[in-house]
């Protein structure tokens, strides 16, 4: 049902389009009621998940970036993770770091170092959902030279669309949060999604916002070398104008 709708969506949006985010866990729903229902649910990068979004890919022509729930078989781990896929390959994964209320009981936290992937003229960084809370996921994104940081997200709380206006701007990056809308019920958990996914310049302009009850895609036009300059003024530089020896706690 999930592919269905996406597929219904991202209808007659063909070569419009260069980088596509779908929210966190598209395929699968976000409230897991156990280990062995997670399992169940996970896949690897060669699973149908995957090959649903390379489809995708070929059908639009573009780079999609999805959240899956993705399964390390040698680790028998399970990570809530993204995937950065064109119509060839996976290109990237990324697995949460930062776990947010009962997926601390489903996932395990994410293993893989923050990287920023080359797509034509795009650099573009993963995180997901709850990594909007730490200012050190963005930073070092921007600090690895991501243009955009393409963010999957299942939000609950009210606050991520704003704060993510503040995280553009200190890092002089464009970021995408696609949220999912509704609500999800299962056993104990009653899930209310915040919706109003989110394209946010550089700058901190938010370049468009969609609403929080329905399921929409949003189209909008950026040059991502924008990004690169990390001047405010001719003083002041975002960057290089950190002060890494005096940021130490201990």
């Amino acid at each position: 049902m999930n592919f269905r709708q996406v597929r219904e969506l991202t209808k007659g949006i063909q070569d419009d389009v260069a980088l596509l985010v779908l929210p966190e866990l598209f395929a699968t729903g976000y409230a897991f009621q156990s280990i062995k229902e997670t399992k169940m649910m996970a896949e690897d990068i060669s699973g149908e998940t995957i090959h649903f979004l390379q489809d995708l890919c070929r059908s639009i022509g573009c780079v999609i970036c999805a959240g899956f729930a993705e399964i390390d078989r040698d680790r028998d781990q399970i990570y809530n993770s993204a995937v950065l896929v064109d119509e060839h390959e996976a290109l990237g994964v990324y697995r949460k770091l930062h776990l947010f209320n009962k997926e601390t009981l489903y996932f395990s936290p994410g293993n893989l170092p923050l990287a920023v992937h080359t797509i034509g003229g795009m650099k573009v960084g993963m995180m997901i959902c709850f990594d909007w809370i730490y200012p050190e996921v963005a930073r070092t994104l921007a600090l690895l030279d991501a243009d955009i940081i393409a963010h999957p997200a299942n939000l609950v709380l009210p606050y991520c669309q704003d704060a993510m206006i503040t995280r553009c701007l200190e890092n002089h990056v464009f970021a995408i949060t696609a949220n999912r809308v509704g609500r999800e019920t299962r056993g104990m958990d009653n899930f209310i999604f915040t919706g109003q996914s989110q394209v946010t310049s550089f700058d901190g302009t938010v370049l468009a916002r969609a609403p929080a009850g329905a399921p929409v895609v949003k189209i909008v036009e950026i040059n991502q070398k924008d990004a690169r300059n990390k001047k405010i003024n001719e003083f002041n530089d975002l960057i290089a104008g950190r002060r890494p020896s005096m940021y130490r706690t201990r």
